[in-house]
């Protein structure tokens, strides 16, 4: 089968006014960027019903190198869906450029259940984290601004907790020296990934413009030298914020290879963010669809839950089915197969494995959503193997099905959306987030934990034990909880794959998100800057004599 670049380089886009007019949008509700991708301008969004569609999550394993497929298959359900007669948009975050150029490559899916135009996707869409990044920076500039001219604010230059941000991985920035050469008071800052920013979680977490700069402006910067938060309203810096994103909060308008709407914005990661598209985007395909189908990032027990317990509890969202991804290869890497060895048959390995699938299920099925297993076909499977899968499901009581859309587009996936739609259409979803409101966030840490991790309990560094105190003093004790931890196993191990047992879940920071209304738990050694690779995507990416852009899948 052709690669999935030759795939979209030979597909026949459609005008994007097309794909506007199939999502139930005029051509005028539509700011064109080129002749296939558009934002969907907000006044029109603001004239359009109140929320009907139903909400689809699609989440996965825990992640391997194998590959599990989420956003494909979020893309080929979206298209079956459309295919059987459902009206049905796909919600989608944004690639970032860090892993564009650095391990993953891009971000469309793959094979025949892609979004498009490919390289525009990956490579800027329509400017929205250049937008974010400045925003993010303006503020920065100006704390430090105000520092250097006499300071109003009293801030206490050793206690400025906001950081720079950079849509590239680059470890030298993680921490760094400011104000050097008498410019300034001279501090320890550092740069996160512009997907694991405060302005980035605010963004994709408000519902309005509006809420945006009440977002932005409730921000905490640092502290003044009498000990008191300083919220970036007081920096003065939101209108300005806010002006730089005015055009970036339009939800993003593209198209599948099927000709599917989808509905790409934002872009937080899972592992060190919240990890789910924008609200106003999840917003505006319920406006106009039957169904919505969106993906959380990384295995359920970080993408999931925080869509679960953070975007779902603040947006007032109420999911009726789960998907969870599978793929044999990746339950025998759970199962303790090397990467190399993977094309030799192991159903003892898949069952092994399947632990995991197991164990991801059950912590969806505790949020009150009704789950189905999807398992990405590989032509390499084997019957024994997706034996094993089977008998795991079927001894959990859920649904499987076998998913081909990588290789036939919507028609791979009709399976699973016949079944999907059957859970939806039964109204059995009783969603609750995992915890209340009012539960102490030490104890919020710890319920994650134990309930979606299965750990014995948490050791919280005493560092970070007098940081919740002082949240809890301050009034943000009743904020959600975002867990910052690698995305490949359930402890802060990213050796340990599979179900592992019998662990303690170390916390050694934690952050308040004041503006996007959570507080961030970093676990282990998790960075929210990452470094590139020994050998980056960027060596094999280039434009060839014709001015097409290679490398990038």
């Amino acid at each position: 089968m052709a690669s999935d670049a030759e795939i979209a380089r030979a597909a026949v886009l459609k005008p994007i006014e097309e794909i506007g007019a199939r999502a139930g949008l005029d051509a005028a509700a539509l700011y064109r960027y080129g002749p296939h991708k558009a934002k969907v301008a907000l006044d029109a969004v603001a004239a359009l019903p109140a929320r009907r569609g139903r909400l689809v999550l699609v989440t996965a394993i825990s992640p391997t190198p194998a590959g599990e497929g989420k956003t494909t298959t979020t893309i080929g359900l979206g298209d079956a869906l459309n295919l059987s007669g459902r009206r049905t948009v796909i919600c989608l975050r944004e690639p970032s450029l860090g892993p564009c150029f650095g391990l993953k490559g891009g971000a469309n899916g793959g094979g025949r259940a892609q979004v498009l135009p490919q390289d525009e996707i990956n490579l800027h869409l329509t400017g929205d984290f250049h937008a974010l990044t400045a925003a993010n920076n303006l503020l920065a500039a100006m704390i430090d601004n105000g520092i250097y001219w006499g300071n109003p604010l009293g801030i206490d230059p050793s206690r400025v907790t906001w950081r720079r941000a950079i849509d590239m991985n680059d470890r030298a920035l993680r921490e760094i020296v400011v104000g050097l050469g008498n410019n300034g008071a001279v501090r320890q800052d550092g740069f996160d990934l512009t997907v694991a920013s405060e302005t980035m979680a605010a963004f994709c977490l408000a519902s309005s413009l509006a809420d945006l700069e009440t977002r932005l402006g409730r921000m905490v910067v640092g502290q003044t030298f009498a000990r008191e938060d300083v919220q970036a309203s007081a920096v003065k810096a939101t209108g300005a914020m806010t002006a730089l994103l005015r055009d970036a909060f339009a939800p993003n308008l593209v198209q599948t290879l099927d000709g599917s709407p989808a509905l790409v914005h934002g872009g937080p990661f899972a592992n060190i963010a919240h990890g789910c598209n924008s609200v106003a985007a999840t917003d505006l395909g319920l406006r106009l669809a039957d169904y919505v189908v969106t993906e959380a990032g990384f295995g359920a027990d970080l993408g999931a839950e925080k869509f679960f317990d953070i975007k779902c509890r603040q947006a007032g969202l109420a999911p009726a089915a789960a998907v969870v991804v599978a793929t044999s290869r990746a339950l025998k890497m759970h199962g303790g197969v090397a990467k190399a060895d993977l094309g030799r048959a192991d159903p003892q390995a898949v069952r092994r494995g399947a632990a995991n699938l197991r164990r991801h299920v059950e912590n969806v099925q505790k949020f009150g959503v009704p789950v189905v297993v999807a398992i990405n076909h590989f032509t390499a499977d084997t019957e024994a193997e997706l034996a094993e899968i089977f008998a795991c499901c079927a001894d959990i009581g859920v649904g499987v099905h076998l998913c081909r859309h990588w290789a036939e587009g919507a028609p791979g996936a009709l399976d699973l959306a016949e079944a999907v739609a059957a859970l939806v259409e039964g109204g059995t979803a009783r969603f609750a987030p995992l915890y209340p409101d009012p539960l102490p966030l030490d104890a919020k840490i710890e319920r994650i934990a134990r309930d979606i991790y299965r750990a014995d309990g948490v050791v919280i560094a005493p560092a970070a034990a007098k940081k919740l105190a002082r949240y809890e003093a301050g009034g943000y004790g009743h904020l959600p909880v975002c867990m910052a931890k690698t995305p490949y196993s359930f402890t802060a191990d990213p050796a340990r794959v599979g179900a592992p047992e019998g662990f303690t879940l170390p916390v050694r920071d934690v952050r308040l998100s004041a503006g996007a209304g959570f507080v961030v738990a970093l676990c282990g050694d998790v960075v929210t800057l990452p470094g590139l690779p020994r050998r980056p995507a960027a060596e094999s990416i280039g434009v060839d004599a014709a001015g097409v852009i290679q490398g990038l899948f």
